[in-house]
């Protein structure tokens, strides 16, 4: 027994940034940005604050799912990017939601979410919880140097979210990690110790991008193969991948080294840029609200990022 999605929801910023905004202020086109990256806008915080964009996504699915606040059992939030160090961004969003359960975050980079998913299912087969609310949300222009423009022109903000019921909707599963700060690393602030000697770095996203490129594509390739046959299915059964938004490009090399359909692989990267641990459950929500996901669905999650990490997963989807 593990889990089933009983509601989703997403929230970004209304404030939009095109590519023509960016190259206002930094050497870049939007022809440059469309065909290295595949993003034509993204949504960029004013006043929002990470928290403002988890509340919004964890009451748009709460109020799919039909249940109050009170019946969570759980809350599980994955961030790189919340508002305070402590208290956890899942504890400031149960304040806020009047929830009254455990909550806590989990930080896998971009592969959070799924890393996410892993661990509450760890809750439901033990019986310990039967509703949980699962966020992923970002405010990744924070983390970024916007003089950078192999770093900044990929990125947004906003949240996706979901809730779990007690169900078997979870198929199979793997999460990977390879430690290496080489590729993609965000430097933590300083601090103002006197004692401590290290040069300062700025807090600013770091990637290699043809390493990390690389390492996506292996990764995603090799992660939906084995969850695929971990789930006792054939490529060809797959109905939908749902794939990390972080390049389309890499999307579609995997396409190209994968059996399932390149119509079945989704995206919104044009749209909303790189979100992190916040882009799967974007995606998955909407097409949810767009009704593409049909019962009995088998959908593929994947994700890689920062650790290095990947993750991956297969749910049966499960209409209500």
């Amino acid at each position: 027994m593990n889990f089933e999605v009983i509601g989703t929801g997403h929230y970004a910023p209304e404030n939009v940034v095109t590519n023509d905004d960016l190259a206002k202020f930094l050497d870049t086109s939007d022809e440059w940005i469309s065909t290295r990256v595949g993003v034509k806008e993204r949504r960029i915080c004013t006043t929002e604050t990470t928290a403002d964009l988890a509340y919004q996504a964890a009451m748009n699915a709460i109020t799919m799912a039909d249940i109050s606040p009170q019946e969570l059992d759980l809350i599980l939030c994955a961030t790189i990017s919340a508002d305070d160090v402590s208290p956890s961004l899942a504890c400031t969003l149960q304040k806020r939601i009047g929830a009254d359960c455990p909550a806590m975050d989990i930080n896998a980079a971009c592969s959070g979410f799924i890393y996410m998913l892993e661990t509450a299912a760890g809750f439901f087969e033990r019986g310990t919880v039967k509703k949980a609310l699962v966020i992923g949300a970002e405010r990744m222009s924070r983390l970024l140097n916007w003089n950078d423009r192999s770093t900044c022109v990929i990125f947004g903000d906003g949240a996706g979210a979901m809730v779990l019921s007690t169900g078997n909707s979870y198929l199979s599963s793997k999460v990977f990690a390879k430690g290496n700060t080489d590729v993609i690393r965000i430097p933590q602030m300083h601090g103002m110790s006197p004692f401590y000697k290290n040069e300062a770095e700025e807090p600013y996203l770091l990637m290699n991008g043809q390493e990390t490129f690389k390492f996506a594509v292996n990764a995603m390739t090799k992660d939906v193969q084995e969850v695929v046959e971990k789930a006792g299915l054939q490529e060809e059964d797959i109905a939908f991948v749902v794939p990390h938004q972080a390049n389309l490009r890499i999307i579609d090399s995997a396409k190209r080294k994968l059996s399932i359909a390149p119509e079945r692989f989704c995206s919104n990267i044009e749209r909303y840029g790189n979100t992190s641990a916040a882009s799967i459950p974007i995606l998955v929500d909407e097409l949810n609200r767009d009704g593409k996901l049909k019962d009995k669905d088998k959908v593929v999650l994947c994700s890689f990022g920062g650790g290095l990490s990947s993750a991956a997963c297969v749910l049966e989807w499960k209409v209500r």
